[in-house]
């Protein structure tokens, strides 16, 4: 199909129409007209930030109440572990007289860890069966009261001398992770205006950055990370939790899941108006029109198995699960993971590359709240080309400099700047992007199981990052970032051939650019 582009709206319409004719034959004229007759004033609408004090509320509250604690309980296990494998090995000698061996003890200390990893996978892969059974509100709800759970489990397993408790606390806090990241951006985008979309988008991204360094703060020897208070750094979290969701009795359900899954029209039009204010109605009417258009859109594929035998959905869904998964496979969690031990071999003594660590946490969350600023004005495509191939090279430079890194004086320096370097550019594009493209990406009806997907697809990346890294970096040594240098360059390929721009455009007007598959054309 030919298609034109409007000059005003830069959306693309098939040529000879008024607009982007999308339903079933019945509605097709009715989404000419609206489109036609609604172009300039939906413009003009939309340029407005509309920063309600209720959206406002919800955005803020998501992000410390939900997204920090997903970061948190990545970044608190670092600096005390050493103190939790001690009480472990006391724990089992005291309640099942064992004596646990070294290389046991080491086993078990990695169980506690990537449990929190496979609760991350299971979570997302039922975040999508869960949000169109509870909502969306109703995700974000669940996983503040499995992370609540989980840090009672953190707080007293050290009195109840538990190990299975601080186990099961893991477990429960990664279902809540998994369920944030499958669910959280997809409630914010869709209960936030279409000019704030990819603002709220990223907030999720830059809550779980914040988070990680927010957990190395308190795990510090100087504040919880001792033997007698690690449990406190475990658990700190839930001071958020009960901040954030005491007023969740007021926060709004998704207008766009009652109006297009629920087909409660009454709700979606009570919560729009809450969230855009009752003077708002022009506001409230065009995003009630173009949710009844979705509605009576052709395909309304909601269930995961449905959505994988679609095959007008085969090449989003693989730009979404790339996204994520590339995301963990670029590198950035191997860097946090073994940032001491990369900065110890670039020369700096152990306390200075625990600092140095801390530093590049505290840079890597400074560059994300660029993202919401960014995501606004910049197109999504340019920004994740530029992040991608820059990654790339900073990756391929770290693996060439740490492998030469004896040869002269300055490339310690050299090494310290490539990685600073790298974590600024991956959280301009390659950071915040995958958690929010599915949203652009996909109307309402599938969203839930490719965000499902998509998420799924980050924690199992993340697992194998974890579980691969150190026996690859024993065997490779410093080439071992090359792979991840690779993923870099695969993501701005797929980027630059089969990812359509999404900035300003509903998804309704993305889904047929990218219907045939590999055969599309994006561009």
């Amino acid at each position: 199909m030919e298609l034109r582009q409007n000059e005003e709206s830069h959306q693309l319409y098939p040529k000879g129409t008024k607009g982007l004719i999308v339903g079933n034959d019945r509605h097709q004229q009715q989404g000419v007209d609206i489109l036609t007759n609604n172009n300039s004033d939906r413009t003009k609408s939309y340029e407005k930030p509309g920063w309600g004090k209720l959206l406002t509320l919800v955005g803020f509250a998501a992000t410390f109440g939900s997204a920090v604690p997903v970061g948190y309980c990545i970044g608190v296990v670092n600096s005390p572990a050493d103190y939790v494998k001690a009480w472990c090995k006391k724990s089992l000698l005291e309640r099942y007289d064992s004596n646990i061996t070294e290389s046991g003890l080491d086993m078990l200390w990695a169980s506690i860890v990537s449990v929190f990893l496979v609760g991350g996978a299971v979570g997302s892969l039922g975040g999508a069966g869960a949000a169109n059974k509870f909502g969306r509100k109703g995700c974000f709800l669940i996983s503040g009261l499995l992370f609540a759970v989980g840090a009672i489990m953190f707080f007293f397993c050290r009195m109840a001398n538990s190990v299975e408790m601080l186990i099961l606390g893991r477990l429960l806090v990664g279902l809540a992770s998994g369920l944030t990241t499958a669910s959280v951006p997809m409630y914010l985008t869709e209960i936030a205006p279409f000019a704030l979309r990819g603002t709220f988008g990223v907030f999720c991204a830059v809550g779980v950055t914040g988070g990680v360094v927010v957990g190395q703060v308190f795990s510090l020897r100087d504040i919880f990370g001792t033997d007698e208070l690690w449990h406190y750094a475990f658990s700190f979290y839930i001071v958020l939790v009960i901040i954030c969701y005491l007023p969740s009795y007021i926060y709004p359900e998704s207008p766009k899941y009652l109006y297009i899954v629920k087909n409660d029209r009454e709700s979606a039009r009570r919560e729009l108006s809450r969230l855009r204010g009752a003077d708002a109605e022009d506001i409230i009417n065009q995003e009630i029109e173009e949710m009844e258009i979705e509605s009576n859109a052709k395909v309304q594929t909601r269930t995961l198995g449905s959505v994988l035998k679609d095959p007008t959905l085969l090449l989003p869904l693989i730009i979404v699960c790339s996204f994520h998964g590339g995301q963990q496979l670029a590198g950035i969690n191997a860097i946090f993971y073994y940032s001491v031990s990369i900065f110890e071999k670039a020369g700096l003594s152990k306390v200075n590359a625990e600092w140095a660590n801390l530093g590049a946490g505290c840079l890597n969350l400074a560059t994300s709240f660029l993202a919401p600023v960014l995501m606004a004005k910049v197109n999504r495509r340019p920004l994740m080309m530029f992040s991608t191939i820059l990654c790339a090279s900073f990756l391929f430079s770290i693996a060439f400099v740490l492998y030469y890194i004896d040869k002269a004086s300055w490339l310690p320096i050299a090494c310290i700047v490539c990685i600073m370097g790298y974590i600024f550019f991956y959280q301009l594009g390659l950071g915040p992007i995958p958690y929010f493209i599915g949203t652009e990406l996909f109307e309402v009806a599938p969203r839930s199981a490719a965000m499902s997907m998509g998420s799924l697809a980050s924690w199992t990346c993340n697992f194998i990052i974890g579980m691969a890294f150190p026996p690859l970096s024993n065997v490779w040594g410093a080439w071992v970032f090359l792979p991840f240098s690779i993923t870099c360059v695969l993501l701005f390929l797929l980027t630059k051939f089969y990812l359509p721009e999404t900035r300003g455009r509903d998804p309704s007007e993305v889904a047929p650019l990218v219907s045939k598959g590999f055969r599309s054309k994006v561009n």
